[in-house]
């Protein structure tokens, strides 16, 4: 099952600020992400299956992974731009 994508505006406007390059790379990373969130990334600290990292050649996002049967959710919490 897919999860839903949720991102703040303050996050939205660092993501809408990269470059093209580097935004598409975090755009196709994160729809893969979506498909499997663990799979996709790696541990924030100890693997607890919810804060995770998005490691990519210039972008570095953190995330937090909801999966219940309720709801199935990634937040990106915060995203960092090496340029």
């Amino acid at each position: 099952m897919t999860f839903q994508l949720k991102i703040d505006s303050v996050v939205q406007a660092v993501y809408d600020s990269l470059p093209d390059d580097a935004s598409l790379a975090l755009t196709l990373a994160l729809a893969e992400v979506c498909e499997d969130p663990v799979g996709h990334t790696d541990p924030y600290g100890i693997d607890d299956g919810v804060t995770r990292l998005l490691i990519l050649d210039r972008v570095l996002v953190m995330l937090l992974v909801t999966d219940t049967p309720a709801m199935q959710i990634v937040r990106v919490l915060q995203i960092a731009y090496d340029g």
